[in-house]
This record gives C-alpha cells, structure tokens and sequence, in this order.
C-alpha cells in the first residue's frame, strides 16, 4: 500500500546516478590488478612483496576517513561530499599513469583510498533519504552493483587498453570519467525529497511521512559513543571485516591468478576475470528482491557466503589439475560473495535511528577497509610466495566461514529465530 503512495519516479532519476558514481569509484580502485599483471611492475622494477603493499596501501587509507565522511553527508552534504571527491579520485588515478618512482606511487594508492573513503558511506545515507525500509536493500543492491558490473567491463576494456596502449593509457583513460561526471552529479542530485524540483509537493509530503514514521520505532540512540558500543554495530564490524578479505583477495588477484594458472594472455584473462562479476550481478538483483519481499535480510547473507567458502574450498581441492573446473568454482565464489551486499547494508538503517545509523554504517565499512587491505596483500603476498593460488584460496575460504558464524550469532531482530532460513 505504502509502496503504490511513493514516488517511483526516485527508482528512474536517482539510481543511475547512484549506480554510476559507484561504478567509477570502483573502476579506479579496481584496475590496478591490471597494471600489476601487464607490466607496472616490470617498469617500475616492483618486487612482488612490494606490488601486494601496492594493491593493499589504497584500503588501509580507505580505512581512516570512512566515520567524518558518513557524518558530513548526514549533518551537512552527501551531494558536496561526493562532488569533490569525483574530482579528486579522477585526479588520482590519472595520476598512477603518470608515475616513474615507486615512492610516489605508494602516495597517490593511500591517498585514493582516503579520498575514496567517504563515497560508499555517503552514498548510503544519500539513499536512506530517499528510500524506505521496504525498498531500501533493492535501492542498496543497485548502488552496490556498481561494483561487479563495474569490474565485468573494466575486465574486458582495461586488457584490450593495457594490450593497445600498455598501463599507462590505461589508468589515464580510465580516471578521466570521473571528473567529466562530478558536473553532471552536482546538476542533477539534492541530498533530501523535499529540495527535489520534480517531485510533486503531495510526493515530497507522502515520502517524508514514510520516512519519519519508520523512524518511531526504533529505541533512541542518543550518540555515536552509544551506538558504537552496540554489540549487534560490534559483531557486523569483524563480520564485514573477514567477509571483505575473501572479496577483495579475489578482486585484486584474480586477473593474476587466471594469467598464471592458464597461462593465456591479458586480454583473454580479462575475458575470464568478467565472468565472476556477471554472475555477482545477476545474483545481487535476486537476492535484494526476496530480502525485501520477505523482509528476511540475515538469512539471505550467511547462506549466500557459506557457499562462497564452500567454493573456495572445492577450488583448492582441485588445485591445478582441471584449471576449467577450479575456474567454475571461482566464478561460484566470485558471485555468492557480491550476492548478499544489499540485504547486508539494509541491516544497521532498520536497527538503528538515522541519527546514528550513519556513524555506524561507516564504522563497519571501515572495518571491511581494513579487511579488504588484508586480503589485498596476504593473498598477493601467499601467490607470490607459493607460486600457487592454493593457499590464498584456503586464506579466502576461512575469513568466509568465520563471517558466517558472526553472522549467525547476531541477532538483528525479534524474529531473528524465524528468518534464519531463507525463505521465498
């Protein structure tokens, strides 16, 4: 009923914008595996050791602005906030392509990171204006689908880039979007309902009213202090933290794995590497449709990431023997581990009150920062000293298995004995 009242013109005119801005903030994050399979590190004589720190430096200074960033967008702008940083990441990673001494490269990767930092918690209280708690893990699953569809293309694009042009051209062509679609954004978005020129005034009205009645039931939480504290904030931090290892372990070596384990080019590494992401994508769309139809949002996250673990696990079984098959598996992993992220982020805005979820949506993105820095570097780090991806995939399936048993013991709501199991 509620639904039919709300505007759906916000579905038409916000989530492409949301989608883009996420797709090119994982775009300049994300091809950096690239550079490193096909020849920045030849050029700029990179050891191994140093071109895992590399990989990882950008989510360490991810890491550190993630809370001031969620506050700016909720107290002041997420539409200046994520202007600025378009301009300033674009900057950045045209800037990597530029680059001729390591020392400067290890700048301009903790420096992407800070700046990157404050999009996705921005992005998130940017959509918790606009969508509702019955919409909000389908609105969620699309901003976040601008990561797998994002490095789906980049895959392809970046080797036939790196293959035409070499590393270079690649990471300057590649950063320049970013900068062009800060003008777009800052033409097109407003942070609430209520400053949106082509919402009706009865749709601003009936759109703040929903928005605000979700709001009375909840239990006031008066700080961050307080929220911060929260066992539930608490066990979702170290949960996303040892999800984020698995996730961006495979992210950031993939292309290198697939080029070792098969010995076939960038460009058709780049083929194979898309693949895990189509799958991502199509899953995310499936599983943020029933999380909201059931309303069922945990349930959905530890089966989702149990049968990542579980296909990990399998492809490490396999090893070398049967590169198709381990490849399939990977391609399973790949996708069960994007699957749940919209349900996931639906979590904290239903459990706690806007003036805190936040704060506390930041808190545990910072803890995935910190996971995502070190399954970056010991998975590069365990390829690099094994000459074998087996190990990294044991590393992978571990922190998986450890996030499902976090999962599992929190409890984010009343019913939380009824929806453990997924139901349709």
């Amino acid at each position: 009923m509620e639904m039919k009242q709300l505007a759906q013109s916000r579905w038409m005119k916000l989530i492409p914008l949301a989608f883009i801005t996420y797709s090119l903030a994982y775009l300049d994050r994300a091809n950096y595996s690239f550079g490193a399979a096909s020849g920045l590190a030849r050029d700029l004589n990179i050891t191994a050791s140093a071109s895992s720190l590399l990989g990882a430096l950008f989510f360490l200074g991810y890491f550190f602005f993630q809370i001031p960033g969620a506050l700016y967008a909720e107290n002041r702008s997420a539409k200046k906030l994520v202007f600025w940083t378009l301009i300033l990441w674009g900057g950045l990673a045209t800037a990597t392509g530029m680059v001729n001494d390591i020392s400067v490269l290890y700048v301009i990767r903790f420096m992407l990171g800070v700046v990157e930092s404050v999009v996705m918690p921005a992005m998130l209280v940017f959509l918790s204006h606009w969508f509702t708690k019955k919409e909000r893990s389908r609105a969620n699953t699309f901003l976040i689908l601008g990561n797998p569809i994002t490095v789906l293309w980049m895959s392809i694009v970046s080797g036939y880039l790196v293959n035409s042009f070499g590393w270079r051209m690649m990471f300057i062509i590649e950063g320049l979007p970013s900068i062009i679609w800060a003008g777009i954004w800052w033409m097109m978005v407003t942070d609430h309902p209520k400053d949106a020129k082509w919402l009706t005034t009865t749709e601003k009205k009936d759109l703040e009213e929903a928005l605000l009645e979700e709001q009375k039931g909840l239990k006031p939480v008066k700080n961050y202090k307080e929220a911060f504290k929260s066992p539930k904030v608490i066990t979702l931090a170290f949960q996303y933290f040892f999800w984020s290892i698995g996730v961006y372990g495979f992210v950031m070596w993939l292309p290198s794995i697939i080029k070792s384990a098969s010995n076939m080019d960038i460009v058709a590494a780049g083929w194979l590497s898309s693949v895990p992401y189509a799958l991502a994508a199509l899953l995310m769309v499936i599983v943020s449709y029933y999380s909201d139809r059931t309303q069922n949002r945990k349930g959905f996250v530890w089966v989702s990431l149990l049968i990542g673990a579980i296909a990990f696990f399998g492809s490490y079984i396999i090893g070398s023997s049967n590169f198709w098959l381990s490849y399939s598996l990977l391609v399973i992993a790949g996708g069960a581990m994007y699957a749940p992220y919209g349900p996931f982020f639906a979590i904290i805005p239903e459990i706690l009150p806007r003036n805190v979820a936040g704060g506390a949506m930041a808190l545990i993105n910072s803890f995935g920062a910190l996971g995502s820095f070190i399954g970056a570097y010991i998975v590069g780090y365990l390829n690099s000293a094994t000459g074998s991806p087996s190990a990294s995939y044991i590393f992978m399936s571990s922190s998986l298995v450890i996030a499902v048993i976090l999962t599992l013991i929190t409890k984010t709501s009343s019913s939380d004995e009824a929806t453990n199991k997924v139901a349709c």
